[in-house]
């Protein structure tokens, strides 16, 4: 077996250099765009973040034909990545991607009406989650759920990994990223309806419904969990949306 060539003398002051050198966190209205990232900065700002769960993915996984899942997991990540990147040319997608069987995205969210956005994601997701199991079922193909998770809070980031290797991303410090994570495992199951967001993002959130749809502010569920802390579920769909679900998905 060929041993790792790591030259850990030489690499001690490179370490030393990271440690010493991280000289500034500003904190900003809006998260600037990535080539403003570098290894000794970071900045802070507000960030929401969608994490949208696959449910019992164990039990799809190992009692499932294997293109069965493979047209599955495509038929799930393939319609959310492009809801959750759809009109967003400007800079307040930060991130998006796919965690094992869970896609997500983080997103700067400066003003309320940002937050507002993400949860209208939410609601296209949690429709096009129907239209998915109909069209699933039309093949003879298993059936899924997904949990949804929304979070939103003043987050920091750096820019983390190797200097010059090509290997690096932004790495999100505080409660939204992992928050909405964790929420994300609660939704659609045990009672809890399939969006669960954190008590900040309701409360941002329920700031511009009450100016559009204060109808919908009753829909809401609140929760308490001893780890999480204060939360709120619900069931929105689309309406039109729906509507062609219902009747068929003809033109």
């Amino acid at each position: 077996m060929k041993e790792i060539d790591y030259d850990y003398k030489d690499r001690k002051s490179k370490v030393e250099e990271i440690l010493d050198n991280t000289d500034a966190v500003n904190e900003v209205k809006k998260f600037p765009a990535d080539d403003d990232f570098t290894y000794t900065n970071g900045y802070k700002a507000w960030a929401g973040a969608i994490f949208v769960d696959l449910r019992d993915s164990t039990s799809l996984f190992s009692n499932s034909d294997e293109i069965e899942i493979s047209k599955v997991i495509r038929g799930f990540t393939s319609e959310i990545i492009e809801i959750l990147r759809k009109g967003t040319e400007g800079e307040e997608l930060k991130e998006i991607g796919i965690r094992g069987d869970c896609v997500y995205a983080i997103y700067s969210t400066s003003l309320k009406t940002d937050i507002y956005e993400i949860m209208n994601r939410a609601i296209y997701i949690n429709t096009y989650m129907k239209m998915l199991n109909l069209l699933l079922q039309e093949r003879d193909l298993p059936t899924i759920k997904a949990g949804i998770g929304l979070a939103a809070k003043l987050t920091l980031a750096i820019k983390a990994g190797r200097k010059s290797s090509g290997i690096n991303n932004l790495v999100w410090v505080g409660e939204a990223v992992a928050k909405a994570s964790k929420l994300a495992d609660k939704g659609n199951k045990d009672g809890i309806e399939a969006i669960v967001m954190s008590e900040t993002f309701h409360h941002n959130y329920i700031q511009v419904l009450r100016e559009t749809q204060p109808e919908l502010e009753n829909y809401f569920h609140k929760e308490h969990d001893q780890n999480l802390g204060i939360y709120y579920h619900a069931h929105l769909i689309k309406t039109n949306f729906n509507n062609w679900i219902e009747n068929g998905m003809k033109d």
